[in-house]
Order: structure tokens, then sequence, then C-alpha cells
């Protein structure tokens, strides 16, 4: 019998809460503790406490598969306290088993990965550095149930996500993945404003769009639908360059969007306000300034609630850290870490955070329901996972059945092979997607 990370590879499973690192490497390590990030700290989503309250026999069941698969003693399902069915439905599920839930408090970021093992486990990841160093595997509570359903044979072919926001019909539910999020919302009750932008995975770390028409793949936790005029779309739909351009005119150093930085705030040399200082150089000084970018985890936090002239500190960093990676720079900061003495007073809590973002109205709790949804077609994204995309295995005109292998990784790359999500013809294959049309 193939081992649990085979049967986790060939299902296709990878970070379901937004990362995409393909599972079956964490499974090959080994680990003392297994910590399941059910944390869900973007505002609006509730994709993690639905899966946790409706399938806490399924996540449990992973996080014991990965344990033994780890040799791990200890499992931890981190929770927030405020989500009382999932808490009660991850207690029941963890009785008798060497599994607990830990209860988190109603903060952003709680599911940043430094954040959660050092609160789990009190144990700092090194800068750099990933969960296993410290003996720790993490993976979102989705990623669990489909380890479980791996280990049954089962491929990863459909995505449980949140549609919140400008959204008639605000909701928690599944769909085949390659679903658009066009179709997915106009069978659901459809959109609330008639100038829909979509931040997909969220507004503080998501991508913004306005391409309706963009596929679920295997990462997507959800979709808030802004109007195009919404204050936070404005800002975020502005010009890599103009937004630039601002900072390097506007920006004061007043350290607020370091003073608030949860890297910061765990003892990490991440300080945004000093990369904003690169953008007022040109060839002296990036070497050094982009160093304090490195460790970020591009939260959103300084750019979207910390900074009071509303610039992007998140952006310069993200600019920062690409420019590092053409540069094949690598971080060389300090490893001593300690936490900030005020960094529980510093948390931000969900609700101080809506009410800056303006997206009071929006708040529904959007519980998970059973729609009848069969899209006609699906936009299969080739690269649905960190690493390499997938290269097709079919072509246009093609039959495939439903759970079919339609794309494999090239050998010796990181990636995760992706499914038919139904039986189908193929229609087109193009350099990042294969397109499906049901039979």
């Amino acid at each position: 019998m193939p081992s649990l990370a085979e049967q986790v590879r060939q299902a296709g499973v990878v970070g379901a809460g937004g990362g995409g690192f393909p599972a079956h490497v964490k499974l090959a390590a080994k680990a003392d503790t297994v910590i399941a990030n059910g944390a869900e700290c973007e505002p609006l989503l509730h994709k993690d406490a639905a899966v946790m309250e409706y399938f806490a026999a399924e996540i449990v069941k992973g996080m014991r598969l990965s344990m033994e698969a780890v040799g791990a003693q200890s499992g931890v399902v981190g929770v927030k306290a405020k989500n009382k069915e999932a808490v009660e439905a991850i207690q029941a599920a963890c009785k008798g088993t060497p599994v607990r839930a830990h209860l988190l408090g109603d903060y952003y970021p709680a599911g940043d990965e430094y954040d959660l093992v050092y609160t789990v486990t009190g144990r700092l990841i090194p800068p750099a550095g990933i969960p296993i160093q410290v003996g720790c595997i993490v993976n979102n509570v989705e990623t669990l149930v489909n380890i479980a359903a791996a280990s049954e044979g089962r491929p990863v072919l459909e995505k449980t996500l949140t549609l919140a926001g400008a959204v008639k019909r605000p909701l928690t539910l599944t769909v085949p993945i390659g679903s658009t999020f066009r179709d997915v919302i106009e069978a659901t009750g459809g959109f609330a404003t008639p100038d829909p932008v979509l931040c997909i995975g969220g507004l503080m770390m998501g991508e913004t769009t306005d391409n309706l028409d963009a596929p679920v793949t295997k990462t997507t936790t959800g979709v808030v639908v802004l109007p195009r005029n919404h204050h936070v779309i404005e800002r975020k739909l502005k010009p890599a360059k103009t937004q630039a351009k601002i900072g390097k005119s506007a920006c004061d150093q007043c350290r607020y969007c370091t003073e608030y930085c949860p890297r910061f705030l765990l003892g990490y040399a991440v300080e945004p306000h000093q990369v904003m200082r690169s953008l007022a150089f040109t060839s002296t000084g990036k070497d050094y300034w982009n160093q304090w970018a490195a460790l970020c985890c591009s939260c959103g936090l300084c750019t979207l609630y910390a900074c009071p002239e509303e610039l992007f500190p998140k952006e310069a960093c993200d600019d920062s850290k690409a420019e590092m990676r053409r540069e094949n720079l690598k971080w060389s900061g300090k490893t001593d870490i300690k936490p900030h003495p005020m960094r529980e007073g510093r948390r931000v809590p969900i609700k101080t955070l809506m009410k800056k973002l303006a997206i009071q109205q929006y708040d529904h709790p959007a519980h998970l329901e059973k729609v009848s949804y069969q899209p006609k077609r699906a936009v299969l994204a080739l690269k649905q996972n960190a690493g390499a995309a997938n290269l097709p295995l079919v072509k246009a005109g093609e039959r495939v059945g439903a759970g079919q292998q339609v794309g494999a990784i090239p050998e010796k790359a990181l990636g995760a092979i992706i499914h038919a999500p139904f039986a189908g013809v193929v229609e087109a294959v193009t350099e990042k997607h294969i397109i499906l049309n049901r039979a």
C-alpha cells in the first residue's frame, strides 16, 4: 500500500488556506507536533469556521493520519473562540484522541504561521525559516479534510469558499474547481452592485481584479465583492508606480506601519517604515533597505490599517522581496528573536479592522449551504500550487472522466497534479489553463 504522502501526492492536495504548498512534501518530514490552522482572520470570510463545524471528524482523521506519518505525538487545532459551533464540533471530534483544540482571540492576522506556531507551542520559527525547523507541521483545516479523502483514494475536485461583500446572497458553499466567480455568484443570487470588483482570497491579502470570469482554484478561500467606488478598492487599483510615487513624496517615517507589524511584534527584523525609505533611492541603498522586508508576511495591516497617511508599505515590501529574488539576495539580518513587550496590546481586533475598512454593512455569517450547482464549463488553472505549473496531459477534443488526472508536474519539481472535476470534453488547452465542457 502506498504511503500517505504518496496518496496525498496522487490526490493533488495543496494548502487550502491560500498558500498552496503541496501537502505531500510536509508528510514526508518528521515532526513532534501537527497544527491545524483554523484561525481564519480575513474579514468577512467564514470558510474555515464552516469546514470545522461540518467536517470536524474528517479534520481529526486527517490530523491523526498526518501525525502517524510524521511521527508526531501532539495534534492541535487552532480555532477562534468566537466560532462557538466550530469549537464545539472540534472538541467533540477530539474526544479520546491525542488531538486538542487551542482557542484563539478574534484578531488579525491570527493565521500567520509564525504567529500561530508561537501562540500554540511557544516556539519561534527561525528567521526566513519554516515550521518544521521547530518540530511543527502546519496545515489548513480544509487541507486535512482533503488528506483524509486522499487516504480513501479521492482526489481534490472541489473547493469550499465564502461569497461575501456586495452579493445578494452571502454564503459559504462547495463548488467544482474551475468554476468561474461570475457563474458561482450569479447561480446563488447575483451581484449587489452594478460595477463589482473581486478580492479573491480576501481584502487584506487577496488578489484584486475586475475579471469576473477568474476561476476558483485549490487555494481559493473566498471572494469579497465590493463596488468599484469603494475606498479600499480605489486604493488597491492604483497602479504600482503611483503607489510608489505617493510613498516617496508623503512618508514621514512615523513608524506606525512597523509598530503594528505582527512579525515585528514577534521579534523579527521586519520594519516597513525603513523599506519605505528605499523609494527615495535609485542606485544606492536598496541592498540595505530591502532587508527589512525579507521576513514580511504580506498581511497588509500596515497599508490598510496602520498608516495614517494611507500609503502603501505592504506593497513596498512586496516590491523589495521581488527585487531580492531577482537579484538572488538572501536575508542576512539578526537571528536572535524576542517578542515585543507590547505584542498583546497591539493586537488588531477584527471588528476594529472592519470599521477601518468601512465594510461593517457586509458583515454576515455566510453559513455553509448545500447548493445544487453544476457548472457547464470549468477553467482549470495549470498552476494552483506553490512551485511549478502542471504540464497538460490532454488535448482539445479529448474526452475525460470525472477525477481523471489531466496535468503532471515536471520531474523533480515541486508541485501538485490537477484532475478533471467532472466528466467532459476538453475545449482548449492554453499556456495557463485547461478548459473543460461538461459532457
